[in-house]
């Protein structure tokens, strides 16, 4: 098992070119899973955590519903934003400045081989941060994600995740709204989710947040969830 994890911030990078680096990342480590299995070696397989803010970019997963986003091309150039549709799971959502986006790209062999204990790890390093600012958060039962008043008519989500694994290989991950701009939410229907609303940290505290701090308190919390040894 190899628990060291390299962490990259990326910072704003376009979608599609941050998208294509993690399946050269992805790829890699899958290579030397194959090599391992076939030539009966044992090297340890790499582990990688980015960091990254898009441009504004709409993303729909594999299992998602095109009708799920309710503007045409014209409008999404008109506002500065492009759509991609992609492989992993979940619906469609939304990234732009001011949201915090992870990409574990992971060899759960070398962790645990649960995804759904993946998922809630992740979950939990966004809850974990935001008991930091003060603020109770929750999952909402059969939904991914991190919420905020779960049963309630002020159901909102704060932080969407869609992740895609092959041979126990992670890639895809989190959103999390820190400063983000939530008018661009309303050109979608959220994770395919019709009755709920989506807030950020900057909202729920009436303030401008830190970016960097954010970050950090996220990385830490991930770390000690993962017991990561990050380099």
């Amino acid at each position: 098992m190899n628990k060291k994890v390299e962490f990259q911030d990326l910072g704003l990078i376009d979608y599609k070119k941050c998208w294509d680096y993690q399946e050269k990342l992805f790829s890699g480590i899958l290579s030397t899973k194959s090599a391992n299995r076939k030539e009966k070696k044992s090297n340890k397989t790499n582990n990688y955590l980015l960091f990254c803010e898009h441009p504004h970019v709409y993303t729909l997963g594999k299992s998602g519903d095109e009708k799920n986003l309710l503007v045409n091309e014209d409008y999404l150039n008109s506002r500065g934003a492009t759509f991609h549709k992609i492989n992993r799971g979940g619906d469609i959502t939304y990234h732009g400045p001011g949201q915090i986006v992870g990409y574990p790209i992971l060899d759960l062999d070398n962790f645990f081989t649960d995804i759904h204990k993946y998922l809630r790890f992740l979950e939990e390093a966004v809850i974990l941060t935001l008991k930091d600012y003060g603020l109770e958060s929750e999952r909402s039962p059969g939904e991914t994600g991190v919420w905020f008043d779960v049963g309630t008519p002020k159901a909102r989500k704060i932080c969407a995740f869609g992740v895609k694994s092959s041979r126990w290989v992670t890639m895809h991950g989190f959103a999390f709204n820190i400063n983000s701009d939530l008018s661009y939410f309303g050109n979608i229907i959220p994770c395919g989710i019709l009755d709920k609303k989506v807030t950020s940290l900057e909202k729920e505290l009436k303030r401008e947040i830190d970016f960097e701090e954010v970050k950090s308190k996220v990385k830490t919390h991930l770390i000690e969830l993962f017991e990561m040894e990050v380099i």
